[in-house]
């Protein structure tokens, strides 16, 4: 892999409370020379970065029910459709991880695939792989498969882990054509390439910069 293929598949990420405008202008302007992905930022400046980025090729990424998922499904729905109306591309949406904990698995796929036909947005699925078992990873993704969205996700960067090549793999297998989104903890070279070894053609990323340095 090299600089530019990696470059081509970063979600340049800034998702931090504080997140001031000159912070904001420094992640555009490095995703607007590098030809990243998308940027992945905060409703907040979704407007904003729509209008700095005009007539570039890099997509706008906002997040939904962000980071706990625990929004009621109207509330997330709404957002999606505020998304769309300021103009982002694509939405990073996090599930009910208390529904699919207590098994209930229709409110999982009715709130997956509400939000799914609330926009024509891109649409990826944060699972939130830290606080979930084997056989709950495998679940959901049967779900985001069922629905068809356009990648499953492993991480918000807000939990305890972060995106781990065994679970990218089990990811993978269930969702078959449906991308994998690798995000949370990724630091190195090495570690874009075990992830993209194991399934993952995106990937969410704050440390940017400091990865592009081992290319």
């Amino acid at each position: 892999m090299d600089k530019n293929k990696f470059l081509s598949m970063v979600d340049h990420t800034i998702l931090k409370a504080d997140a001031t405008k000159e912070q904001i202008n420094k992640v555009l302007e490095f995703a607007k020379h590098n030809h990243c992905a998308s940027v992945c930022i905060n409703p907040y400046y979704v407007k904003y970065a729509k209008e700095y980025l005009k007539g570039v090729d890099v997509k706008v990424c906002t997040v939904i029910g962000f980071p706990l998922g625990q929004n009621t499904m109207d509330v997330k729905i709404y957002e999606a459709k505020d998304a769309e109306k300021n103009n982002a591309d694509e939405i990073d949406m996090v599930i009910n991880i208390a529904a699919l904990k207590d098994k209930n698995y229709d409110y999982v796929y009715n709130e997956i695939k509400n939000i799914k036909d609330s926009t024509k947005l891109v649409l990826k699925v944060i699972i939130e792989t830290a606080y979930l078992t084997d056989e709950e990873k495998e679940k959901v993704c049967e779900i985001c498969k069922k629905v068809g969205v356009d990648f499953v996700k492993t991480s918000t960067g807000f939990a305890p882990t972060g995106a781990k090549v065994s679970d990218v793999k089990l990811m993978k297998r269930v969702v078959g054509d449906i991308k994998v989104k690798a995000a949370g903890g990724i630091k190195t070279k090495n570690d874009i390439i075990e992830l993209y070894n194991a399934g993952a053609e995106r990937f969410g990323i704050s440390k940017t910069e400091d990865i592009l340095k081992g290319f």
